[in-house]
């Protein structure tokens, strides 16, 4: 009879002298989302919170990378307004020493954004594929633009906290010296189930 093994957790000195990236899934929902679906999100952020502490075991959070930070205070402001909860781990890593760094360049932001926003009105095939083309363009520049700003701000042996939403990370192609932690609470996947019903 086969015997099922057993994975044991890698220990922290492992990790000692490497950068590592604890990676979070941004999840932002509309304003009049149901009650039930705004608690699922809140224990979202709240276990999310508790695995990126867990995780500083192998290096305190110094750098911290949020999609759509472009700058200062403007960005940060727009964060807390959209994603209250989201704000609060941000600014609890910033007041426990991390830098905030600006992930994205306020031009190439806005152009990829437009086209996104273009990309969900087209209705044919033919403009689809136009659009589509401005789109990977931007969405190319955008991720050589995150890669090059984590690359150069993350240094050896700092962890740093990205977030950003898992379709724009997946595009990203990390230094291989960086070690990659995915922050996945359970909530995670009752929080994709009730937004796929």
């Amino acid at each position: 009879m086969a015997k099922l093994g057993r994975i044991e957790k890698p220990e922290a000195a492992l990790f000692a002298g490497r950068r590592k990236l604890y990676c979070v899934r941004s999840i932002y929902l509309p304003v009049n989302s149901p009650e039930d679906l705004l608690l699922l999100l809140e224990k979202y952020w709240y276990e999310t919170a508790g695995q990126i502490e867990k995780l500083e075991v192998a290096g305190s959070v110094r750098k911290i990378f949020c999609e759509g930070i472009t700058d200062g205070k403007e960005s940060l402001n727009r964060l807390k307004d959209a994603n209250p909860r989201l704000f609060s781990i941000v600014e609890k890593k910033s007041d426990e020493g991390g830098e905030i760094i600006p992930l994205e360049k306020a031009a190439i932001f806005g152009q990829f954004l437009d086209w996104s926003n273009c990309l969900a009105v087209v209705r044919t095939k033919e403009v689809f594929a136009k659009v589509f083309e401005f789109y990977n363009e931007l969405r190319d520049k955008r991720c050589r633009h995150m890669i090059g700003t984590i690359d150069s701000c993350l240094s050896e042996g700092e962890a740093g906290l990205l977030i950003m939403r898992d379709e724009d990370r997946e595009n990203l192609r990390f230094p291989e010296d960086i070690e990659i932690f995915l922050v996945t609470p359970p909530s995670y996947d009752d929080l994709m189930k009730w937004m796929k019903t």
